[in-house]
């Protein structure tokens, strides 16, 4: 339950412990990506457009040192061919199943009410 008392930008506040989750770009869109199941960093740059290399790995290390993404190495996905493999964790399907999934769904029945920023003051 959420304390009445905490004030939304107080920096022990949970609602800024959520958003900082989402907080970087790429990091909400790696999470999304890795809903599809456990996945290389090659095929994660294949699949996520736009993303740089080095970009996508500062994500995943966030994710990982947040504890919504593991690192596996070695599993029967990666016998095939050597390298990583990247999953979510219980906490990341969670949070990606849950919140953030409900966060896209506002977003896209809101599409058309939101409007980026304004070019005049």
């Amino acid at each position: 339950m959420i304390e009445e008392t905490c004030q939304t930008f107080v920096s022990d506040c949970h609602v800024r412990a959520a958003a900082e989750l989402i907080n970087h770009t790429w990091d909400p869109v790696v999470l999304s990506a890795l809903r599809l199941g456990p996945t290389r960093r090659n095929e994660l740059l294949l699949r996520i457009a736009g993303v740089s290399d080095k970009v996508l790995t500062q994500a995943l290390q966030r994710l990982r040192s947040r504890g919504l993404v593991t690192k596996v190495h070695g599993t029967e996905q990666a016998s095939a061919h050597a390298g990583a493999v990247y999953r979510l964790s219980p906490l990341g399907e969670s949070f990606t199943n849950g919140p953030l999934a409900q966060l896209a769904q506002w977003a896209a029945d809101n599409q058309a009410e939101l409007v980026g920023p304004s070019t005049t003051s």
